[in-house]
Formats: structure tokens, sequence, C-alpha cells
């Protein structure tokens, strides 16, 4: 029967507990470093680690605020492509306006322009029926379905709503996501006011022959044409300054994200230089303890004997 001391059991079990402490700040140490985090508890650095969560919220609210401006970006590249395809459009109905003013044209020419300029006023709708990355009618306003719809006359009827709605960007900020309807194709005609695809379809009638002088009311219609290119022209003008103004709030809000990551990985982080350094201290002390603690624990009196 082996007889172990007080003070013999008392060294093994304070060598033991020196080893197991070094064990364990070794082991944190190697977990920081696999984790590139300092703070595993929140009791490691109370102020510390208040600030990372206040940093992790805020990260994460900048997220949702990105998001939000890259959709609105997104919604605005598309306005801004409906409105060059509806400017195109005008332009060539302006063209054919020009031509068709001519005296010399027969009415089978201007029959054809006739049919052209109708087909250019259904593309114009259809462009002004686009959709945004939701699915939701670009000039519709706040609407979920088209921005227009065409009556049992064939006459285009504006669906949406009175306003367009925001997109919150964070900080206070928000953009109008698009355009209604009537502020791009409502405008000031010589009768008053009146709408795009009104004054397309009483062109194309009065080629037809439903108009005493067809040349003429071709030539009338340029000064109408001009005023709806002058206000899509406006449209892209406000369109273009809100993609632009978007981009300085996309950029800006990299920066916030840089500068918050920098900060949660200063207060938080590990410095891996300094860690690795301390570790390999650590590592160099417990492997000394474990050494010594073999000598010592195999020394016998009989040996001196």
């Amino acid at each position: 029967m082996s007889v172990v001391s007080t003070p013999t059991l008392a060294f093994y079990r304070q060598s033991q507990a020196q080893m197991s402490s070094l064990r364990g700040e070794a082991e944190n140490l190697q977990g920081q470093l696999a984790s590139g985090e300092r703070l595993s508890r929140s009791s490691d650095d109370p102020v510390a680690a208040s600030r990372v969560r206040n940093l992790q919220r805020a990260e994460q609210l900048g997220e949702i605020d990105a998001a939000n401006a890259a959709r609105a970006s997104q919604d605005l590249q598309a306005t801004g492509g409906a409105l060059e395809s509806i400017a195109d459009d005008l332009i060539r109905v302006r063209e054919l306006a020009v031509y068709a003013g001519s005296d010399t044209l027969g009415a089978s020419q201007r029959e054809a322009i006739a049919i052209e300029i109708e087909e250019l006023r259904l593309r114009i709708l259809s462009s002004a029926n686009a959709t945004d990355s939701s699915g939701n009618a670009l000039f519709g306003g706040e609407g979920s379905g088209a921005a227009y719809t065409l009556n049992a006359s064939g006459t285009a009827i504006y669906a949406g709503t009175a306003s367009s709605g925001t997109i919150d960007l964070g900080q206070g900020q928000s953009v109008v996501r698009g355009l209604t309807g009537p502020e791009v194709f409502n405008i000031n005609g010589g009768g008053g006011p009146t709408d795009i695809f009104i004054e397309l379809a009483a062109l194309s009638v009065a080629l037809r022959g439903g108009a005493a002088d067809p040349a003429a009311a071709a030539r009338d219609a340029l000064a109408t044409l001009d005023t709806a290119l002058d206000t899509v022209t406006r449209a892209q003008s406000v369109t273009g300054a809100r993609a632009d103004w978007l981009d300085i709030v996309q950029d800006r809000q990299v920066d916030q994200s840089f500068a918050r990551t920098s900060e949660i990985a200063d207060t938080g982080g590990v410095e891996f230089a300094s860690t690795i350094a301390e570790l390999q201290q650590l590592l160099t002390v417990l492997e000394a303890s474990q050494a010594s603690f073999s000598r010592l624990s195999n020394l016998s009196l009989f040996n001196q004997i």
C-alpha cells in the first residue's frame, strides 16, 4: 500500500492547477486566433463588448439601408431606360409628322404614316407600363397594377396613384422611387390639358382622313410633340439627378460600413502579432512546467542513498 504525504499531494495539486491554467490560457489564445475575435464573453471587457454590440447593430441597419439604396438605384435606372425609349419614339413620331405635313403626299402614304404612329403610341404605352425590380409599374406611383389601361374605345387611362412612393435610405434620408404617369405623359396642348396618348391617337386619326386638311393637322401637331418631348426630357433630368445623388449616398454607405468594420476589428478583434507572441511564450512556459513537474515527481530519497 502506497502512502502519499500531505506535502506531496499539495505539490501535485498545485502543479496540476498551474499547468491547467496555462493550458486554458493557451487554448483561449488559440481560439482567438482561429476566430479573429478577442472577446468571447462580455465579461472579458464590458466596455469594449458594449461598443462592439452597438457597432454591429449599426452595421445591420446599414446593410438594410444599403439594400434599399441598391433597390432605388435599380428602379431609377429602369425608369431612365424607359424614358429614353419613350423619347426616341416621340422623336420618330415628330419625324413622321414633319413628313406627313408635306402637301405632296397621297392618302396611301399618310395611311402608312398613321399606322406607324399608332404602333409607336402602343409602344410608348408599353414603356409606360414597364415594371421595376419588384414587379410594380415604374410610372404607376404606389399602385400595384399597370400604370395605364385601355378602355373600350382604346383610350389610355391612368390607373396609378397620385404620387410615387419613397424609399428610406437611413440617417433621415429618403429618395422618391420614380415618377407617376401624369408627371411624364400629361402636357398642355393647344386646346388645353391633354396627354401624349390622346395626341398621338388624334394625329393618327387625322392622317387617315379624320381631318379636313391632314397635312395641316400634322404640322399643327409639331408644337404639341415638342412640348411632349420637353416634358419627357425634364423627367429624364429629374431621374438622372436622383440617380447621381444615390451614387453619392451609396459611396458614403460603403465608407461608413468600412469604418464600422475597422472599429469592430480594433475594438473586439485580435492583434495577431502580439497574440501569437503571447501564445508562444505561454507554450514555452507550459512545456517547461511539464518538464519540471516530471523531473520533480520522479525524485526519491532512495536516489540520494
